[in-house]
């Protein structure tokens, strides 16, 4: 579930009209994020579905055409919920997602 919610992100990034660089820091940042979802989900399914998910939605509102700033907050304030207990366990993690919250919010406003 959260790899298929991924490729459906990447797809929706390449096809979104934000800048070149833009797009190419993002795919590289979820194509990270994909490699550390896997490993999650090996000791705790629920929770990596849970941030594919939040990432997806988030992505989903950074790139669509009419930008709501605050669908953007919620969305992406959400995917940083969903990785707080991870700061000790999955560093890496926690970097990738706080990266990638960054960027959307500064492309989505």
């Amino acid at each position: 579930m959260a790899k298929k919610k991924l490729k459906k992100i990447l797809k929706k990034i390449k096809k979104s009209a934000i800048g070149k660089e833009n797009k190419k820091e993002l795919l590289k940042m979820f194509d990270a994020l994909k490699g550390e979802i896997k490993s999650l989900s090996e000791t705790d399914a629920e929770h990596a579905k849970s941030i594919a998910a939040f990432s997806e939605i988030s992505a989903y509102e950074a790139t669509r055409k009419e930008k709501d700033p605050r669908l953007l907050k919620h969305a992406i304030g959400g995917l940083n919920s969903s990785v707080d207990d991870f700061e000790v366990s999955h560093p890496e993690l926690v970097r990738i997602v706080n990266s990638i919250s960054l960027m959307l919010s500064n492309i989505g406003i």
